[in-house]
């Protein structure tokens, strides 16, 4: 990709690699993520305080959580914390070797309803990428209060024919090696995320050759995310490639998730989703279509870390959040409440939501 991007230009070369050879070296500090309270399976809730109504943040299978709290002053979970909420972020954590038939809808049902069903009130759960593909599913069974979803693909189709085909021979390649493994590692994703932008690829290391030191922290945290991560398992990933990039199954109203199809238009809560307009990753053709949006300006990473992220997503997002009302469905909140001092009981080091 390096050669074909700069193959008129020995001096952009160069320079990319020089930025490459940068952000390898450059330091790191220890990374310090909230406490973990709740656990299903792999799966671990990480409670960021604060008071009032929960709110969950669900992040993509691909890539670690902590693009939600990223770094100091730019960490939308902690911030929402402030701003009167009780903000709780999921881990999904490491697949295990019996977790490789786990495709992407029985993460939801075997991971996300159960730890749903542990808060004592109907929270409001905040799904990022994938993660809010995940969410809205997890919304058709009724147990939250609203739904919020943050640069969430659900019509795969508008991937396009040729973005579709270069991720078909890409799973192609890769499939019968993520069959033996059991798992899809994060590379195998990541040279897919690449293809998509092959040109912005090089650029911006090309440009981080010659950043100025202040804002050398804030490329490296971002690209530390973008290139980690646990591997999705092969289930999973197969789920992804087959039924959702190849055959567009949500977007057909195909897929189904705890024995329905999940109908993003029909589902029992508030929903709203926040689109950017200028994402590559998943581009505003593949947005669900809910009556209420929010169309931003920014790519999919700079809408929730960038310097405008607090005016273009997390204010929007919070004064949105406060807007949704409380359940009065009283069989919901007593189900919630019972659900959770069940586990309590079993647990009582742990706190509910």
């Amino acid at each position: 990709m390096l050669r074909s991007e700069t193959a008129a230009n020995d001096d952009r070369q160069a320079a990319a690699l020089a930025g490459l050879t940068r952000y390898q070296e450059a330091p790191r500090r220890l990374r310090r993520m909230a406490p973990a309270r709740r656990r299903q399976g792999r799966a671990r809730l990480r409670d960021y305080g604060g008071t009032g109504r929960p709110v969950l943040f669900v992040p993509s299978l691909i890539n670690p959580p902590f693009i939600l709290d990223l770094m100091e002053g730019r960490s939308l979970v902690r911030w929402i914390a402030e701003q009167g909420f009780h903000a709780w972020l999921l881990d999904w954590g490491e697949p295990r070797p019996a977790d490789h038939g786990l495709d992407v809808a029985g993460h939801v049902e075997r991971l996300l309803l159960p730890l749903l069903r542990r808060f004592e009130t109907p929270p409001i759960v905040v799904g990022y990428c994938l993660g809010g593909t995940m969410s809205v599913a997890a919304a058709a069974s009724g147990l939250l209060a609203g739904v919020a979803t943050i640069a969430s693909p659900w019509r795969f189709d508008g991937y396009g024919a040729a973005g579709r085909k270069d991720m078909a021979a890409l799973w192609g390649a890769a499939k019968p090696a993520c069959a033996q493994l059991g798992l899809v590692p994060m590379e195998v994703l990541q040279s897919g995320f690449w293809k998509l932008d092959p040109a912005r690829t090089i650029a911006k290391y090309e440009a981080f050759a010659a950043m100025p030191e202040p804002e050398t922290g804030m490329f490296v945290a971002m690209e530390d995310w973008a290139n980690a991560g646990a591997p999705l398992t092969y289930a999973a990933g197969a789920e992804l490639f087959e039924q959702m990039l190849a055959d567009d199954a949500p977007g057909r109203g195909a897929w189904r998730v705890a024995g329905a199809v999940v109908d993003p238009l029909a589902l029992p809560c508030p929903a709203i989703e926040f689109v950017s307009l200028s994402d590559r990753i998943v581009p505003a053709a593949t947005a669900i279509g809910l009556p209420e949006r929010c169309d931003l300006g920014a790519g999919h990473v700079g809408m929730v870390v960038g310097s405008r992220a607090r005016a273009q997503l997390w204010e929007p997002l919070r004064d949105w959040l406060g807007s949704v009302p409380i359940p009065v469905t009283p069989d919901l909140i007593r189900g919630h409440a019972a659900l959770a001092a069940r586990e309590k009981k079993r647990d009582p080091g742990s706190r509910p939501g």
